[in-house]
């Protein structure tokens, strides 16, 4: 083969190289095509071009300025295809199934506060508005902070092995351990910790083996509010359950003392609460001036300053507020029970 035989055969491969390149390119649907077709003709290492490109060593030197002029305009145009194929399938129209805007949507499900979950909530909000400050402490305790600090005595019925959730020896506390049957140990570490004046609520689980009914749980909630500071008395008790149960069951409600006995309070009463559309009272839960020997367990002197403690049952102040009749309904999970609130 002669010199120009060469060089017309050279040109003749590049043309068929540009035609089957932006054949290739311009035909590919998807970016899977065009990447296969890129390297079939572009590739760095086998691709038609780059194979073209070394043709031009064997081509005499009087021909190779021809052949690399056409050889830089096919390599510019197939790059260009290149990009222009890109473009075409990054802006290619979706296909999607026609949508009929008059048809109404699909409510999304959306989760909604467990009742009990409300209720704390509020209680909290109440009390805080009232100065108190919400404490947290362990749910599982140790019997001093649960019995002994709240000068109840070791031959208590209250500490019966039948009345309360006793744990194995070594529970990690240091001392026999047992689930809290009172939310009131909270109020003792609390005044471990803290000189007067001391203002908090405690508000949580505690554990009772009680037989479940409907006004009974072996798992329930507690609220307990403590006050300690100089010349706190009685009046001061009432004023702030008189001031909660309004905020929380209407300003119609009335509170009443009736005398009773805890030994961690002295004098003792059970709170009482009368609101509109009731015909008798009912019982919410006990209250009363912190007893002195309280006050000794955690440091502090009866001389110098009283206090009152009160504590509610969070599943009763729900059940009265929303007219539920049966605590079972709290922890049945029934969705269409929980979705009233």
């Amino acid at each position: 083969m002669n010199a120009t035989d060469s060089l017309e055969s050279a040109l003749a491969d590049l043309e068929a190289l540009r035609a089957s390149g932006r054949s290739a390119l311009a035909q590919a649907q998807d970016s899977a095509a065009l990447e296969a077709a890129r390297v079939e003709h572009l590739g760095l290492k086998q691709g038609r071009l780059k194979t073209a490109q070394e043709r031009l060593k064997s081509l005499e030197p009087a021909a190779r300025r021809d052949y690399g002029r056409a050889f830089n305009e096919v390599k510019a145009e197939l790059e260009q295809a290149l990009e222009d194929a890109r473009n075409r399938l990054a802006h290619a129209t979706v296909q999607v199934e026609p949508v009929d805007v008059t048809l109404p949507g699909i409510r999304p499900r959306i989760g909604r506060l467990h009742p009990l979950t409300l209720t704390m909530t509020e209680l909290k909000n109440i009390f805080g508005r009232l100065g108190f400050s919400v404490a947290q402490g362990p749910e599982v305790e140790d019997v001093w902070h649960n019995f002994e600090a709240l000068n109840i005595p070791e031959s208590h019925p209250a500490r019966d092995p039948l009345d309360n959730f006793y744990l194995a020896a070594g529970a990690g506390i240091g001392q026999r351990a047992m689930l809290r049957s009172q939310t009131s140990t909270v109020q003792i570490r609390v005044m471990e910790k803290q000189p007067p004046p001391v203002r908090v609520i405690a508000i949580g689980r505690v554990y009772r083996p009680d037989t479940v009914d409907a006004t009974h749980s072996f798992m329930f909630h507690q609220i307990e509010g403590l006050m300690v500071e100089r010349g706190a008395t009685m009046a001061d008790l009432k004023s702030v359950l008189s001031l909660f149960a309004q905020a929380y069951l209407g300003t119609e409600v009335k509170i009443r003392f009736r005398p009773s006995f805890f030994p961690f309070t002295e004098p003792s009463v059970e709170v009482d609460m009368l609101w509109h559309g009731k015909a008798r009272w009912v019982e919410m839960g006990g209250a009363g001036m912190v007893d002195p020997n309280v006050l000794r367990a955690v440091g502090y002197d009866p001389e110098e300053v009283s206090g009152f403690a009160f504590g509610l049952g969070v599943e009763r102040l729900c059940m009265r507020r929303y007219g539920i009749d049966d605590i079972r309904l709290f922890y049945q999970n029934d969705v269409g029970f929980l979705r009233q609130f």
